[in-house]
């Protein structure tokens, strides 16, 4: 017997449904309910606070990753008027939405409740930090779908931007610093944020935060706006310059490498093919960083080509975060 009157049943089904506004039992994703915050010229906020997250019974449900902005390389010796300088930590960046933390890569973290508990209403941007040196350690609790409760309790959210905001970086941290002595969430805090007179001086403070164990410097410009995606309005400091580049393949070993990895083939933000040879462990040649997974790698600068010079890996990042 055909099977057409069927199937003609269930699409008119689907069409009347349409038409008349009903929709399928589907899942959908979940949304990100930042308020949208617009701050005046005064200071004044207003928060807007779109359609409630859609829960899941999963305990690491997966959001539409949040629209960050992303820093680009300082260029040696740059003139740091009109920026406010922070130092930039080692931990796994993360999006206060008014309602819960999420990933760059959209993974709902399971923080324990008491931990967000006293977070303000705004949308927030920040870094989840145990401390100098212990990113390993940090992101294995990010990932957890139960929260180690004492764990957590030497985590904190060190926030420094708004990104429901239309105002100019110094706006916003205004109005942070107002927001954070008001209520001083028990389990967050402000990066300090300040200003350095000429080169010479950025350069002191990048020896001290290095020589205390810390990564580098971020640099905000006074005047920029929040925008989506890699940005100049945010820069990031380092002695040695780094990124991160998707693995297309693995390259096989030579020599005393035989059997293991020898490199990897990889494809940065830009497009740009390129290997990474160097900076593995025996243990990270013999079970590599997957293909299509993301890595960060250390370099010296770029050919005429944009290839990356002495491309080094440094770590596997972590899926979701």
């Amino acid at each position: 017997m055909s099977k057409t009157p069927v199937l003609l049943t269930s699409r008119l089904a689907v069409v009347m449904g349409l038409v008349l506004g009903l929709r399928p039992a589907l899942a959908e994703p979940i949304q990100d309910a930042s308020p949208k915050l617009v701050l005046d010229p005064a200071g004044q906020a207003e928060a807007k606070t779109p359609g409630a997250l859609a829960l899941s019974s999963d305990p690491h449900p997966r959001a539409l990753a949040p629209s960050l902005m992303l820093a680009s390389l300082a260029g040696a010796g740059m003139d740091p008027t009109g920026y406010w300088v922070s130092e930039k930590l080692d931990g796994v960046r993360a999006r206060w939405t008014g309602r819960h933390l999420i990933t760059r890569g959209g993974l709902r973290i399971a923080a324990p409740a008491w931990f967000v508990a006293d977070l303000p209403a705004e949308a927030l941007d920040g870094e989840l930090w145990m401390g100098r040196g212990r990113f390993e350690e940090l992101s294995g609790q990010v990932r957890r779908h139960e929260p180690d409760q004492s764990a957590w309790r030497e985590i904190r959210f060190m926030v420094f931007d708004l990104p429901g905001s239309r105002a100019p970086f110094e706006q916003r941290l205004a109005y942070l610093r107002r927001l954070f002595a008001a209520s001083a969430p028990a389990h967050a805090a402000l990066i300090e944020q300040f200003q350095v007179r000429d080169t010479a001086e950025l350069q002191a403070r990048l020896t001290a935060v290095i020589e205390a164990g810390g990564e580098g410097l971020m640099l905000h410009q006074a005047d920029g706006r929040y925008t989506p995606g890699r940005s100049q309005a945010v820069l990031k400091l380092k002695p040695r310059q780094d990124a991160e580049a998707r693995v297309i393949a693995h390259l096989p070993g030579k020599g005393r490498f035989e059997g293991m990895l020898g490199a990897l083939l990889v494809e940065d933000e830009e497009g740009v093919q390129f290997r990474i040879g160097t900076g593995f462990s025996d243990e990270e040649r013999r079970a590599p960083p997957p293909i299509g997974s993301w890595v960060t790698f250390t370099h010296q600068g770029f050919t005429e080509r944009g290839i990356p010079r002495f491309a080094s890996f440094e770590r596997l990042r972590p899926p979701g975060l």
